[in-house]
């Protein structure tokens, strides 16, 4: 199915239901900025290879490209994030169920970033938008189990891979820079560590930009009357419009998640932060190529450990990746509870 932008221009226009979901998006793309597309650049910051505001613009670019390219040639994660759950029948309540995820979203990803905690904002949006699924339908029929393994799968896997190949390219990249001169090798880290950067930044695009987009796409054809499991394409500038909000947030609340998971957790030199960089992003390709939804603070931060861990066990504040996993840990049961209460309360007030 074809929607076009002036579409949902119209439909903004009619709907006041529709206006709210989409300002508690914008909310929550900004608040995924701050939260998440920082962890791209938190290596690059941390090393002074960048000044904090030259890395948060290389980010904004390489995100709007993230989101547009892989979008254009791979949309599987939009797909995964549409299917995953069930909000059919009653358009009216399915929108406010959906606004009450949200919202949700929104208060748990602020309050983890209010307290400097890189939560991962994936699996919040996730939580919350399957909590309000379920109470929308009075049960777990409101969850697709088939495509809700690919989450689960997904944590796994970018957990496991993100770890391994932080480990294995600081070891080999500790091989390779033994035989150059260590005036050419700092100017070929930086550089990479450039590189890196870029690339990470390009796939939270790619996969945090195609998450929100499925979230926007499904609140548009609930409120077109369009069952949800019939796809659509999506417009260009609905892309375009998700990635200028990210880098928003990325200026507004970057620099304390940089400070949390580039400086806090790992002491970080410029060969564990070119390691952390290029396993956390191949990671995210991966997962994004088979349509996984992971989280991008999720593979960052463990992609960073590996490198420690290879680097010296010693240099690793355990303490802090504790905190952080707790974070995660809690994030599933917590905000989907928090979806389901605030569904539940929006679809009493309205009569559902």
């Amino acid at each position: 199915m074809n929607i076009t932008f002036p579409q949902i221009v119209d439909l903004l226009i009619q709907s006041d239901l529709i206006k709210l979901t989409f300002i508690l998006l914008i909310g929550a793309i900004i608040v995924n900025g701050a939260t998440d597309a920082a962890n791209a650049i938190a290596g690059v910051v941390s090393t002074r290879t960048l000044k904090p505001n030259h890395a948060i613009i290389l980010a904004s670019i390489f995100n709007f490209l993230g989101v547009v390219v892989m979008s254009l040639i791979n949309h599987k994660v939009v797909d995964t994030i549409m299917n995953m759950v069930d909000f059919s029948g009653n358009n009216h309540f399915a929108i406010i169920a959906l606004c009450a995820g949200m919202i949700a979203v929104v208060i748990w990803a602020t309050v983890a970033w209010m307290f400097g905690i890189p939560t991962s904002e994936s699996h919040a949006l996730i939580a919350g938008v399957t909590g309000a699924a379920v109470a929308l339908q009075n049960g777990f029929k409101g969850i697709n189990g088939t495509v809700w393994v690919r989450v689960i799968t997904g944590l796994f896997v970018s957990t496991a891979l993100g770890f391994i190949l932080g480990y294995l390219l600081l070891k080999l990249l500790h091989y390779i820079f033994k035989r150059i001169k260590r005036k050419n090798a700092i100017k070929i880290l930086k550089n990479l560590e450039i590189a890196g950067s870029s690339f990470m930044a390009f796939m939270h695009g790619a996969q945090d930009g195609q998450k929100f987009i499925g979230i926007l796409m499904i609140a548009i054809m609930l409120g077109m009357g369009v069952d949800t499991s019939v796809g659509a394409e999506v417009p260009l500038l609905i892309m375009l419009i998700c990635s200028v909000l990210m880098a928003i947030g990325t200026a507004i609340g970057g620099k304390k998640i940089i400070k949390a998971v580039g400086m806090e957790m790992v002491k970080t030199n410029d060969i564990q932060a070119v390691s952390s960089d290029f396993a956390s992003a191949t990671s995210l390709l991966i997962s994004s190529t088979f349509g996984l939804p992971v989280s991008t603070t999720h593979t960052k931060t463990t992609s960073l450990l590996g490198a420690g861990v290879a680097t010296n066990k010693r240099g690793v504040k355990w303490s802090k990746a504790v905190e952080i996993i707790y974070a995660w840990v809690l994030t599933f049961p917590g905000c989907g509870l928090l979806g389901f209460f605030m569904a539940k309360l929006f679809l009493s007030i309205a009569g559902g």
